[in-house]
C-alpha cells in the first residue's frame, strides 16, 4: 500500500514525494534505484526536521496507533493520512482522535470505497430520496482468501481477522449511507484460525427502527476478488449496489442500472483501482484548498466502535 500510494501521489500536480520510511532493507533499495531523488531512511525519527507537510501511515494496524503517535508528538507532519483501519481497537482510536485534534492539519482514513463511483451514485440516490424512507438493508463483503484452508493453518490470524481486513470497508460504507447504527445480534465462526474471526453475520438498528444485516467472510467460494455490496429497501422501492452496478426498482415499475463505465470511472493515473487515484486527489486538494476531508479520523473511529461491538457481543 505504501509503494500504492506513492506512486499515485508522485503523479499529482503541487506533490513532491520527499521522503520514505520502511524497516525492510529490500523495500528501501527497491526505492533508491527507482526514486533517486527521494529520501529512503529506516526509522521513523529521521523524519523529524524535512519540514513535510504531509505523512502516509501503510503500515500493518496493530502498528498504526504507536506510528502516528510519533508523527504528532515529533511533528514530522501536521496533515496525516491512514489506511483502515485506523485503530487496533476503539480506545486506542478515541486516543489518535484526540491526538489529531490537539496538533491540528487534516487528517484521513483509507476508506476508497467511498470513491467508488458506484457506491458514490448510491449515495447520491438515497440524499436524493429516491427510495423514500428506508426500512432495512443487507450488506456484505465476501472473498475466496481462505476458501479449503485447512482450520488452526494460522494464515488468516496474521491479517488481524475479516472485520477489519475486510469488512471495515462495508461497515463504512453503511455508516456513510445510513448513519450512526447499534449492533444487536452476532454469530461469528472461526473455521480457519482460533484466534481471529474468519466469518461474520451480525445485526444492527438506527435509533429510528431502520434495520440492517451484515454478511462477512472471507471463505466463500468463487470470489476471485473481494466483492463489497448492499440491498437497500425503502418505501418507494428497491436499491443494489456492489462494485460494479447500481439497480434501482421503483413500486412504481421504474427501474434503472448504472454500470462502473456508465459513471464516467476515469482517472489521472490508474494503479489498483480508480478510486485509489481519487481519495489521494481529493486529499491533495483538501489541503491546499483548506477545506475538510471526510472520512477523517472521527468518522473512521466508528468503524472501530462497530467492530469493537461486534466482537463484545460475541465474546457473551
Amino acid at each position: 500500500m505504501g509503494l500504492l500510494h506513492a506512486s499515485i501521489l508522485n503523479t499529482l500536480p503541487n506533490v513532491e514525494l520527499a521522503a520514505l520510511c520502511d524497516k525492510g532493507a529490500l523495500i528501501r533499495r527497491l526505492c533508491k534505484k527507482v526514486l533517486n531523488k527521494v529520501r529512503v531512511v529506516d526509522d521513523l525519527e529521521k523524519l523529524s526536521g524535512l519540514d513535510l507537510d504531509v505523512a502516509y501511515v501503510t503500515t500493518p494496524i496493530p502498528s498504526h496507533f504507536i506510528v502516528l503517535n510519533n508523527i504528532y508528538s515529533k511533528r514530522i507532519a501536521h496533515n496525516v493520512f491512514v489506511e483502515k483501519t485506523l485503530a487496533s481497537n476503539f480506545d486506542e482510536a478515541k486516543k489518535l482522535c484526540n491526538l489529531a485534534q490537539k496538533f491540528g492539519g487534516l487528517n484521513m482514513v483509507g476508506y476508497m470505497k467511498r470513491f467508488a463511483v458506484t457506491f458514490g451514485k448510491a449515495k447520491e440516490l438515497l440524499d436524493q430520496d429516491v427510495l423514500g424512507d428506508v426500512v432495512s438493508f443487507e450488506a456484505y463483503a465476501y472473498s475466496s482468501d481462505f476458501f479449503g484452508v485447512e482450520k488452526n493453518s494460522g494464515s488468516s490470524g496474521a491479517r488481524g481477522g475479516v472485520l477489519r481486513d475486510l469488512g471495515a470497508h462495508v461497515i463504512d460504507l453503511a455508516l456513510w449511507f445510513f448513519g450512526d447504527l447499534q449492533v444487536n445480534s452476532v454469530k461469528l465462526d472461526q473455521p480457519v484460525d482460533g484466534d481471529s474471526e474468519d466469518s461474520v453475520q451480525f445485526r444492527v438498528n438506527r435509533a429510528d427502527g431502520l434495520e440492517g444485516s451484515f454478511s462477512i467472510s472471507w471463505c466463500e467460494e468463487n470470489y476471485r476478488m473481494p466483492e463489497f455490496g448492499l440491498v437497500i429497501r425503502g418505501s418507494k422501492g428497491v436499491m443494489s449496489v456492489n462494485d460494479d452496478r447500481v439497480e434501482l426498482k421503483l413500486n412504481d415499475g421504474n427501474s434503472s442500472r448504472w454500470y462502473r463505465h456508465d459513471l464516467n470511472d476515469h482517472v489521472g493515473f490508474l494503479l489498483g483501482a480508480p478510486e485509489y487515484f481519487r481519495e489521494n486527489e481529493y486529499f491533495v486538494n483538501s489541503i491546499l484548498e483548506k477545506r475538510s476531508v471526510d472520512p477523517s479520523f472521527h468518522t473512521a473511529s466508528k468503524v472501530d466502535c462497530i467492530i469493537e461491538q461486534v466482537k463484545a457481543r460475541a465474546e457473551k
